[in-house]
């Protein structure tokens, strides 16, 4: 028997406008999206209403570049514990990256995501396969009507994953069918950088020193080749969190269907800069780096223009202890997921962004960039992946209401305008005014590819 679902009184913030309006859910998907208010037979036919009156209603956030440190570093997070997070943070989908342990550079590995998956997420998933030297035969076997995409580490990563065979990176660009999506740094040039440093300043470099050797050279340099290999190629790349201003001179700011190079920026280099260091110290260090405030500027407005095309996390929890040490010694990641969409929205208060414009760079844009099957819109038809913002209720980040096992968040004091009240997976009210509903399992993401 079918249940349906009625959110009234919303502001629906949708496909570049915004209304006050109404929402019907039928089991898993949207029914109805209308200005005004449903008819008296709608409300009494409808098993549940909710008022969402001084709410935003959005779809939920995609993510497409996450870390669940699922298998293999699980006391750091998993997929279970982020994915919580996720949703508390209204985000409905993500995509997990191949660097864990094992590394997931086969079918096997891949398959066993999955199934953990389907067993602990209650957040929508799909998972990349990592590209290695040596497994382009496995990359040419992949179903990319199933799976995200391929990830390639052109820095340094975890295992083998590094890919620095220029023979490798053309036959993958050339002969696997499917987005490549990759991490752009030049590890030649983070040698020398880290070599001169070294040898200026000693072994014991502070987090500042960071961003100067995984500097906007090695960004540039590594991003260049990529995209001029992939121009030759007729690739499907992408271009993982941008993080410098002169990297954007390598894009277009053609409309998402039209291209097939395209770039994302994470929220942490939207939000913090390198003036940051000094008062976060490693909690923001990540790869590739935080870096000037002129260069997070130049990713907000090339968000806006246009040259970016989605906004990411790079959600990557790691434990506090692993933080510690110099810049040399620290693991580079931050827990983000939970607030990520919350930042996002806080910039558009600030009169960064606009609502239409963070709806459309967190929802629509992934969905559109991977072809997703039937997500990131709120239309007839489509999987009923939603959120209430309620936008009369500040939040605070507080280390007690963090949910990544990792325990911690570079935010925490940071006081939001709004707060996530309520998320819908797949039709399903999985949270709502900070409680879970711990027994739903959402699906495997499909792609029309």
């Amino acid at each position: 028997m079918s249940y349906s679902t009625i959110i009234i009184n919303a502001e629906i913030i949708n496909e570049l406008s915004r209304f006050i309006g109404y929402v019907t859910i039928i089991d898993e998907f949207i029914e109805n999206v209308a200005p005004g208010c449903p008819s008296t037979a709608e409300l009494n036919n409808a098993d549940k209403v909710i008022d969402a009156s001084g709410c935003l209603l959005i779809p939920g956030a995609i993510d497409d570049q996450v870390h669940f440190r699922d298998p293999g570093l699980t006391h750091k997070g998993d997929i279970a514990t982020e994915s919580m997070a996720a949703i508390a943070g209204g985000t409905t989908s993500f995509m997990d990256m191949p660097n864990t342990n094992p590394t997931t550079t086969t079918i096997e590995a891949l398959n066993a995501k999955y199934e953990r998956a389907a067993k602990a997420s209650m957040a929508n998933y799909s998972f990349f396969i990592g590209g290695t030297n040596d497994n382009i035969d496995t990359l040419k076997q992949v179903d990319f009507s199933n799976n995200c995409g391929v990830k390639l580490f052109l820095g340094s990563s975890t295992g083998n994953m590094l890919v620095d065979n220029a023979d490798t990176i053309r036959q993958i660009f050339s002969e696997v069918p499917a987005i490549i999506a990759i991490h752009s740094e030049d590890e030649s040039i983070i040698n020398a950088n880290k070599k001169i440093f070294q040898e200026r300043y000693g072994d014991n470099l502070p987090v500042k020193f960071h961003p100067l050797i995984r500097s906007e050279e090695a960004c540039y340099q590594c991003t260049a080749r990529a995209v001029e290999l992939a121009d030759k190629c007729n690739s499907r790349l992408h271009v993982l969190h941008l993080s410098t201003a002169k990297e954007l001179s390598l894009f277009s700011n053609a409309p998402i269907n039209e291209k097939k190079i395209t770039a994302e920026a994470c929220a942490p280099h939207l939000w913090f800069c390198d003036s940051d260091y000094a008062r976060l110290n490693n909690k923001i260090k990540c790869n590739p780096a935080i870096k000037t405030a002129v260069d997070r500027d130049a990713l907000r407005n090339a968000l806006k223009a246009g040259k970016i095309d989605i906004v990411a996390t790079d959600h990557a929890p790691h434990l506090l202890s692993e933080k510690e040490g110099n810049c040399l010694k620290a693991a580079s990641g931050m827990p983000i997921i939970q607030y990520s969409l919350l930042m996002m929205l806080e910039l558009a208060n600030q009169g960064i962004f606009t609502l239409e414009e963070v709806v459309n760079k967190t929802s629509h844009a992934p969905a559109t960039l991977y072809h997703i099957d039937r997500r990131g819109y709120i239309r007839r038809g489509y999987y009923a992946d939603l959120v209430i913002v309620n936008k009369n209720v500040t939040n605070i980040v507080n280390t007690n209401d963090i949910i990544s096992r990792c325990g911690w968040s570079p935010l925490e004091g940071v006081k939001f305008s709004n707060s996530i009240r309520s998320t819908f997976v797949n039709g399903s009210l999985v949270y709502d005014n900070r409680i879970f509903n711990n027994i739903y399992r959402a699906k495997r993401l499909r792609f029309d590819n």
